[in-house]
Order: structure tokens, then C-alpha cells, then sequence
């Protein structure tokens, strides 16, 4: 009797775990790098983000990016993050869902679909309006001492010879979900940044303090956690 359902049970397990892999893998994958001039060289630092299309039967929900804001360590104790959101009249937590496929457009002069996106290859560049909100902690343990950053006169923010020097956008492999754990498997999503900023645990309180002190409008109207992190 056993046997008899084992095929048609194992037949039934293998179009579920199908179908989940279908829903939750990423559409795309890329890395958002920063790079910044200092008195002591080039640093730079880069996230891995996914982009994951709503591919769920209820169409309730919407394109979403898991990852983490990328935090670049200047040295003598100065930071810059670039976090996961863009200001347009208010904070926007979408907009970083579309970073890689505007910047691919714009470098090539031409509309790329978002089907398209796991496709591409090469570097291009993040300017003008895709660039996320910059902020500098003058303490990282004290989300309180946040200051936003300006693209166009990051040393205002970071000091004498603090230069944003660039921001650029790769797609990377997909891999192969949820086994992307690195190397021919696929890149992993990058996690880290609250072992940096450690008040990012909890109830996001210390997130929605940071995002004040730095002056990011309608920060009490969303989750602050998610302009630092994402699920």
C-alpha cells in the first residue's frame, strides 16, 4: 500500500518544492559597490543584493530587495553607508529594486527589461538620482550621531580629502536558490551590517533615530530597518 502512493506522493513533493524555488528565486542579483578617495587611498566596499519579482498566485505583493546597505570603512573612524533607500520628497524604499536595471539602461542607451537583467554582464556606473542616500555615523554605536552625505560634497560630511569617487551597479550569477551559499553555487546575499551598527537589532527604534538625525524625510512613516536591511 505504501508503494503504491510513494510515486504520486513523491511527484506531488517535487512540483511544491518547484514551485517554491520558482517563487522565491531572485529575478537578479548585483553588486552595489562604493568607492571613496581618502588622505590614506581608495577605500570601497560592495553589498550583493536580490531582486525578487512578486511571483506569488495572490498577486498581492511586489518587488522586493533582500541585502544589506553597504558600509564602507574610511579608517581613522570614518564611515560611509549607502543605505538601501532614495529621498524623493519623502524616504522611498523601492526605488532600490531598480538601481541595477536603470543604471544598465542608462550605460547602454537603451530601455533593458527586467527579464533581461540576469543576462547582463560588466560594471556601469550609479549617477545622478539612482544613487542611494549617503550618511557618515561620527560614532557607529550611536545611531543618533548620523549625517547625511552629499554625492556632490561628500568632504562637507566626511572632512578634508573624503571624496565619493564612484558608485557602480554588476549583475552576479543567481546562483542556485536557497543552496547560493558561494562560489559555483551562486553569489550569497551579503549580510553584516548590523555587527556594525549594532542598535539595528530590536524594535527599530535606533534605525528610525538614525534616519532623523541624518534629516531623511518621512522616516516615521515606514520601517526604518529596511533602509539599512532587508529580508
Amino acid at each position: 500500500m505504501i508503494l503504491k502512493w510513494f510515486g504520486p506522493l513523491a511527484l506531488l513533493a517535487a512540483l511544491v518544492i518547484g514551485d517554491q524555488i520558482r517563487i522565491n528565486r531572485p529575478g537578479h542579483k548585483y553588486r552595489l559597490s562604493v568607492e571613496v578617495e581618502t588622505p590614506e587611498g581608495i577605500k570601497s566596499a560592495a553589498s550583493v543584493l536580490a531582486v525578487h519579482p512578486d511571483r506569488g498566485y495572490s498577486r498581492g505583493g511586489h518587488t522586493r530587495t533582500a541585502g544589506d546597505a553597504v558600509y564602507v570603512d574610511l579608517g581613522a573612524g570614518k564611515n560611509l553607508v549607502a543605505l538601501l533607500a532614495h529621498v524623493d520628497k519623502a524616504i522611498d524604499l523601492d526605488d532600490i529594486n531598480y538601481v541595477a536595471l536603470r543604471a544598465y539602461s542608462a550605460a547602454g542607451g537603451k530601455r533593458v527589461s527586467f527579464n533581461e537583467m540576469s543576462k547582463l554582464s560588466g560594471v556601469v556606473p550609479v549617477t545622478g538620482k539612482l544613487i542611494p542616500v549617503l550618511v557618515t555615523f561620527a560614532d557607529p554605536a550611536n545611531p543618533g550621531s548620523a549625517r547625511t552625505v552629499s554625492p556632490d560634497d561628500s568632504e562637507a560630511a566626511l572632512g578634508t580629502g573624503y571624496r565619493l569617487r564612484a558608485l557602480a551597479a554588476e549583475v552576479v550569477p543567481n546562483g542556485y536558490w536557497p543552496l547560493d551559499f558561494g562560489g559555483a553555487l551562486g553569489e550569497p546575499v551579503t549580510r553584516g551590517i548590523a555587527a556594525r551598527l549594532p542598535w539595528l537589532g530590536g524594535s527599530g527604534e535606533g534605525a528610525g533615530a538614525a534616519l532623523k538625525a541624518a534629516g531623511v524625510p518621512g522616516e516615521e512613516t515606514i520601517d526604518a530597518r529596511e533602509a539599512f536591511a532587508r529580508k
